[in-house]
């Protein structure tokens, strides 16, 4: 990732940039940009939960900027919130899940650090999906778990990568 600028966080929170970067530390941060089947999958996330927004009580954010410390923002690809959480335009409030869809670009210790971020925040249900590899893997207290199928403990939100995985193909074709 490219350092574009070192400004103060509330510049940064007044600034709009095309594509929206993190801020990390003092540092405007460009995110790596997504390509086809990252943003088709983005878009598919995005479907998926706001067909189910009533009955789950979520309501679905795509790239929404999220203070997760005091000199953090980061911005998750899809975001799952409770119904009253989207009252500010950053959050600072740990929503109910992040999801991040790794792109070639990005880099194992980068997307670790964003997710060490999300966890420090509070975030207890972050996942990631690899469509290079079409794999995913959910964060668990004992670290991260391989997985296929997502869920959120004690609610009825989830989400099958092979349905999902199905749809990008068939999108692609």
């Amino acid at each position: 990732m490219a350092v574009t600028a070192q400004i103060p966080i509330g510049e940064y929170l007044h600034t709009s940039y095309r594509p929206d970067c993190d801020y990390i530390d003092g540092e405007v941060v460009e995110r790596h940009v997504g390509k086809t089947d990252h943003a088709r999958i983005q878009a598919l996330l995005a479907l998926w939960f706001g067909m189910h927004e009533q009955e789950w009580h979520i309501l679905v954010t795509t790239e929404h900027r999220m203070r997760v410390s005091e000199t953090r923002v980061r911005i998750p690809d899809v975001t799952l919130v409770r119904p009253g959480a989207l009252t500010e335009d950053v959050l600072t409030h740990p929503p109910l899940c992040c999801i991040e869809i790794l792109s070639p670009e990005d880099s194992y210790s980068q997307i670790r650090e964003k997710c060490r971020d999300y966890r420090l925040m509070g975030v207890e249900n972050i996942w990631l999906i690899d469509p290079s590899t079409r794999s995913g893997q959910a964060a668990i207290p004992q670290g991260w778990q391989d997985t296929l199928e997502f869920g959120i403990p004690e609610t009825p939100i989830r989400l099958s990568l092979e349905d999902l995985f199905a749809r990008l193909d068939r999108s692609l074709a």
